[in-house]
């Protein structure tokens, strides 16, 4: 879903400023507009996540003023308004879109001031990849992340805190299924942090578990390698290198597909990108569009639901957004009402509470990988989907809590300022991003076949309705994020195309080309490790077959809790 984060580690979402390579640091003004570019030094190039701009800068002219800004944040999240779900996307990929947009933005050498690190680490490591460098970090010899680790090549996992006074299985603590956590420390907010390289992916409780999902992904391909007789000199690289390439197997063939058009995603993987770094030297490192990070895929944001069936005990819609943050270490305490989330060291407990372990058949669909499996399925009316992509964001989105953009112990904003859709719109103007019609001008200029948005297109959207001044506005001088989000409402049937398409493509394209281990390196390579003998004979494997290995197949991992009685 991509949502702001804090630091130290690197904070896309509410960064203040962006190193935009050949431009220099462009940094956030009082007023949310754009500033001159400052000077950076070499030091301060090197130490900066590498940023791109693939498209013309916006002029001040094209940029929306404050007021315009927030009625088309406000229009954006009007509660009046509902959302269509998507049919096709299970809600559970709108977090992995989170999580490998963590993936791809981690600053992997964010590390102590007193670590030694060359320039070709400084530059690899701020270097858009698809390697899952926020599960790994430097890797289990470098003397800092090795912390992440268990005996150097699995990677620890965390235990979760039984509900006091419970005999059910929720009483209990169980081990597994929680992120590790450094348990130490004078502050409840120190003990209850997850040891893992990128807190970002502990903002909220369902990307925290998607992640715990990629721990035990990690571990199981390490216990099959030992079985194998693998030698311990080679077993980290062999485990990391299998699951890399499974995981941009999924993300390729699985995916891309629900979000993006899949013909663009077929040009594109079968013929090349056309527009983004079209023809690397061998030796040049991706760099990050900024309409990528800050427009074309902050799609994730019209995917969120506001409540979620989310397992046993949170049934019939309890698993709502806000505690979804609640419960997690980075923008929550972990801990239930009455304690004020908005104080970090509030609540009572330190690890998740095991009421709160996720039931994963509700968010991925088992019933078309495992048909025959009906412990692995549930109801419809327990099922979650994502919301559709479009121009509407559930209304919890107008109120962020302050721990999701680090602002917990500090007063608050005004309130626009805590409004999801208005910080996007801002953050446009600052980096003076092309607007979507620049954007879609310049790809047709390139022979990419894109069909503009007219002014018809803004009016009678079936999302965001807007006034005929807003329709005005933005029929001119669209920001990106908006635009690509309209564009797959009114031309996508909910999946990004176009202009939108092109960018999410291309970008994932050079990630996966540029990661030390690459299927676009290795255009032969094929998964081997779905369960499902007849999914591996065919080549298939999709986030339920990952999940299936990563859980042994066993109903009793993957919902641990057990079905609704």
């Amino acid at each position: 879903m991509f949502r702001p984060a804090r630091e130290p580690q690197s904070k896309r979402h509410l960064r203040s400023s962006f190193y935009v390579v050949g431009e220099g640091i462009l940094a956030e003004s009082r007023d949310g507009g754009p500033s001159e570019p400052l000077t950076a030094s070499t030091v301060a190039d090197l130490r900066k996540f590498r940023f791109s701009r693939l498209g013309p800068p916006s002029r001040p002219a094209q940029h929306l003023d404050r007021e315009t800004r927030t009625g088309l944040a406000r229009a954006m999240t009007d509660p009046q308004r509902e959302q269509p779900d998507q049919p096709g996307v299970p809600s559970g990929f709108t977090y992995l879109g989170q999580f490998v947009d963590h993936d791809l933005t981690l600053d992997a050498t964010a590390v102590r001031l007193e670590d030694e690190i060359t320039v070709r680490q400084l530059l690899q490591g701020r270097s858009p990849a698809l390697d899952l460098d926020s599960l790994y970090g430097l890797g289990p010899d470098h003397r800092f992340d090795r912390r992440f680790y268990d005996d150097g090549i699995r990677l620890k996992s965390g235990t979760t805190q039984g509900v006091p006074d419970d005999p059910s299985i929720t009483g209990r603590p169980l081990t597994g299924f929680d992120l590790p956590r450094t348990g130490a420390g004078s502050l409840r907010s120190e003990r209850r942090r997850a040891l893992i390289p990128d807190p970002r992916n502990d903002e909220n409780l369902v990307v925290a578990q998607i992640h715990t999902a990629f721990i035990r992904f990690h571990n199981r391909v390490v216990a099959d390698l030992v079985g194998k007789g693998v030698s311990s000199a080679v077993l980290f690289e062999t485990a990391r290198e299998t699951v890399v390439k499974h995981y941009q197997w999924m993300l390729r063939h699985d995916f891309l597909p629900r979000i993006v058009d899949p013909e663009i995603v077929d040009d594109v993987f079968g013929n090349g990108r056309r527009v983004f770094e079209p023809r690397p030297g061998e030796h040049d490192l991706p760099t990050m569009p900024i309409e990528f990070s800050v427009g074309a895929y902050r799609l994730g944001h019209s995917m969120v639901r506001g409540r979620y069936n989310w397992n046993r005990v949170f049934d019939q819609g309890r698993g709502t957004l806000e505690l979804l943050f609640r419960f997690s270490g980075t923008s929550g305490i972990l801990s239930p009402p009455p304690a004020d989330a908005a104080d970090p060291e509030a609540g009572d407990f330190e690890r998740l509470p095991t009421n709160w372990i996720a039931d994963f058949r509700r968010l991925f669909a088992f019933r078309e990988a495992v048909p025959d499996r009906v412990d692995l399925q549930v109801p419809d009316a327990q099922f979650n989907l994502a919301k559709r992509i479009d121009t509407l964001l559930v209304n919890p989105l107008a109120g962020l809590p302050l721990g999701s953009f680090g602002g917990r112990g500090q007063a608050a904003p005004p309130e626009i300022e805590l409004n999801l859709a208005f910080r996007n719109l801002t953050r446009t103007s600052m980096l003076r991003l092309a607007t979507g019609q620049q954007m879609a001008e310049y790809l047709v200029d390139r022979k990419v076949d894109v069909e503009p948005l007219t002014r018809a297109d803004f009016a009678q959207g079936g999302g965001a309705q807007l006034s005929a001044p807003l329709v005005d506005a933005v029929a001119k001088h669209a920001p990106l994020w908006f635009y690509v989000l309209r564009e797959a409402e009114v031309r996508g049937g909910g999946k990004l195309t176009g202009v939108g398409g092109r960018i999410v493509a291309e970008v994932f394209h050079r990630a996966i080309e540029g990661s030390r281990h690459s299927l676009v390196r290795d255009p032969f390579w094929r998964p081997f490790l779905s369960p499902v003998q007849e999914r591996n004979a065919r080549h298939v494997f999709e986030m339920t077959d990952l999940l299936l290995y990563a859980f042994e197949g066993r109903a009793d991992q993957l919902n641990p809790l057990g079905p609704v009685v």
